[in-house]
């Protein structure tokens, strides 16, 4: 699911920042290209941190690039440093959307992803059923059901932003 959740964050990037000609994404490692090319608009360009020290370097090549939004991959490493990733796209004046709303809550603008208290909920099942006898290998693999929006408000007025109406009404939870 992973390439149609970024083809999603692009399409949400890009009705929340119409204004961005370019587009940028952020990768760590083995980054799905083809993202965006099936639009008519530029396809995005993209910058690689493989190391969190490599994350100020990459936002400074998106700056120069004049990239005006930017889509982050979603990945173990930038979710642990997504304070970094939040305060640079803040100082390099690049709206960005994560997966995870825990970049939404440290400062970053958006993030669409699986919603995570009820993958908890439903990995919970999976451990009352194991608890209760079931072998692991007789439980269906599930994909997540339940996809969040998270829109900050307050860092969209610090990047001078207007989010449109249609993208704040389709929120599960907007930040003020």
């Amino acid at each position: 699911m992973t390439s149609e959740l970024n083809e999603k964050r692009l399409e949400l990037l890009r009705e929340a920042v119409p204004r961005a000609q370019r587009i940028g994404v952020l990768f760590r490692e083995k980054p799905d290209r083809s993202l965006g090319r099936n639009k008519a608009l530029l396809p995005p360009m993209f910058f690689e941190a493989r190391t969190p020290g490599e994350i100020p370097q990459a936002f400074a090549a998106a700056s120069k690039a004049g990239v005006g939004a930017l889509l982050v991959f979603p990945d173990p490493e930038f979710y642990i440093e997504r304070h970094q990733i939040v305060r640079q796209a803040a100082q390099a004046r690049i709206p960005a959307i994560c997966e995870s709303r825990d970049f939404v809550t440290a400062g970053g603008l958006m993030a669409y992803g699986a919603d995570l208290l009820d993958l908890s909920r439903r990995g919970a099942s999976y451990v009352d059923r194991i608890l209760k006898g079931t072998k692991p290998e007789d439980l269906p693999v599930e994909q997540p059901t339940k996809f969040e929006l998270v829109i900050n408000l307050k860092t969209a007025k610090a990047l001078g932003l207007t989010i449109p109406p249609s993208l704040l009404l389709r929120a599960d939870q907007v930040i003020e």
